[in-house]
């Protein structure tokens, strides 16, 4: 690994680009390193849970939306969508629209946790729309998604983003537009180009999470798979971009993360170094929010010892400052505990997931977030009992610098009205790579099956699992299976409440 000091730099400086972080990027995305065995095996996984989570999504209204927005863009030789066979084809931008919002929507793919936050797989669905759209095969795909993951854990590691209150799509797409220089195998200037478009397009405020949270939460990686495609693709014309797109005067450090005076240091791997940054990143088994999936563990594992819940006084959860602020009371966003807010609005709620959690001993990415289970008055009566708490100790295990010793959990101390105790703590999801049971090969194709089942017949369920396990050998051909398709009628076809701009002219 190479340490790169990153700091704002007067325009008089003329920072050469071989000394800005964007360059560094572009020069490893360039560097067309190996990918290990263990890498490979990883990166399969992750194109079979987001398969698995968009196939789930498929008919939710964003979904339809940004798939009916794409279909509005056909194009011989393009790239596939979610659920449609691979003779519709769409450009490559509106297919990585649309399977990036159908992968994101319900909350229940990949993520990162260090320094920011990121869904490391949302990187993946615009690298296969374009290794379709150009003809790439599945080796080309593989170290794309490793240099994109690398990136983007890089980036996360080393620079918070939401303490400035910026969304973390502004680390996604100058990942994904590194992850399409390597994929394209284009030259360490051009990539650096389309780094710094992404960067200076792609900042935005974190109120798309924050409050009553909408549908956009699902858009936006699709927003930002669109805007890096966009990005290389001019670059690839020869035109340059805003830079230095860090360390300028007027840069993002400058005006948006910390002022002049702040300092990051990015560690990335030297040119052509095995990336290995997808394996610090983890999946959900629940469809909630990161930093709830142990506090739901949490709750399947008190809720026999606290027995009759309309006997508890109160909940007291202690956590990291993260989770306290983002998912906890501490957001200070009454929405947080109201029955008639948003499913996104609650997959952000960990008082009301533990609640939930608790009474039902499950959790499921439909039934658990239905308007008749919210407002059931009993969930109500818990729901309001329970509060977060910002623990020291807590915060100091969520940023430790040894992954081993991470934890993305808290402490519970449920107080009965008889006066008695029980608590029960949890650093990590059961299963995150550190947790009681660590998610293997078995555990995605399980996760899979489980979601397309009423969608997939068996044998070809079966066949895109094996397919998507042979990604290094992936013809380019092949590749057009990776978004599979579902039987005429399963979809619905467009949104019921209108239609947009794009509509207008067709058929």
């Amino acid at each position: 690994m190479i340490r790169h000091r990153v700091k704002v730099h007067p325009s008089s400086d003329r920072l050469a680009p071989e000394d800005q972080l964007a360059w560094k990027m572009a020069e490893y995305a360039a560097s067309a390193p190996a990918i290990e065995d263990e890498v490979a095996s990883m990166a399969a996984n992750r194109v079979i849970d987001n398969a698995a989570v968009a196939l789930a999504a498929i008919n939710r209204g964003p979904v339809a939306a940004a798939r009916a927005m794409a279909l509005a863009h056909p194009r011989e030789g393009g790239a596939t969508l979610f659920g449609l066979t691979p003779e519709t084809k769409v450009h490559a931008e509106w297919a990585a629209w649309a399977n990036a919002t159908a992968v994101r929507e319900l909350d229940f793919h990949d993520t990162f946790l260090a320094a920011d936050y990121a869904h490391p797989g949302d990187n993946i669905g615009p690298l296969i729309a374009v290794a379709q759209q150009t003809g790439r095969n599945g080796a080309d795909l593989l170290r794309a998604i490793a240099i994109a993951y690398e990136v983007h854990v890089a980036l996360v590691k080393s620079i918070s983003l939401h303490a400035y209150k910026k969304d973390h799509i502004a680390h996604l797409a100058p990942a994904t537009a590194a992850g399409l220089g390597a994929l394209l195998g284009l030259e360490v200037p051009v990539i650096f180009q389309a780094i710094n478009q992404a960067v200076h397009l792609s900042f935005s405020t974190r109120q798309s999470r924050k409050g009553e949270i909408s549908s956009w939460k699902a858009f936006a990686p699709g927003f930002s798979a669109k805007l890096a495609i966009e990005a290389v693709d001019r670059a690839m014309r020869g035109e340059a971009a805003p830079s230095p797109i860090y360390e300028g005067e007027d840069a993002v450090i400058a005006w948006m993360l910390g002022g002049p005076g702040e300092r990051f240091e990015v560690a990335l791997p030297a040119p052509g170094e095995a990336p290995r940054g997808i394996l610090e990143t983890y999946t959900k088994a629940h469809s909630a929010e990161y930093q709830t999936q142990a506090f739901i563990d949490l709750a399947f594992n008190l809720r026999q010892e606290i027995g009759d819940l309309s006997a508890v006084e109160r909940i007291e959860i202690h956590t990291s400052a993260h989770t306290h602020k983002v998912v906890g009371s501490g957001a200070d966003d009454p929405q947080k505990f109201d029955p008639g807010a948003s499913r996104e609005t609650l997959d952000h709620s960990l008082m009301y997931i533990f609640a939930v959690a608790l009474e039902d001993g499950r959790w499921h990415h439909v039934e658990s977030y239905t308007p008749e289970r919210a407002h059931r008055a009993s969930t109500v009566a818990l729901w309001q009992k329970i509060q977060t708490i910002e623990d020291a100790d807590w915060d100091a295990r969520y940023h430790h610098p040894d992954p081993a010793r991470r934890a993305f959990g808290g402490r519970a101390e449920v107080r009965l009205k008889d006066g008695g105790t029980v608590t029960g703590e949890l650093a990590v999801a059961d299963a995150h790579p550190n947790g009681a049971r660590p998610w293997r090969f078995d555990d995605y194709a399980g996760k899979f099956r489980s979601l397309t089942a009423p969608l997939l017949p068996e044998e070809e369920a079966e066949a895109f699992i094996a397919m998507a396990r042979r990604l290094p050998e992936l013809k380019a051909a092949e590749l057009h299976r990776l978004n599979p398709a579902l039987a005429a009628g399963t979809l619905t076809p467009e949104r019921a409440d209108g239609k947009g701009i794009f509509d207008y002219g067709l058929g």
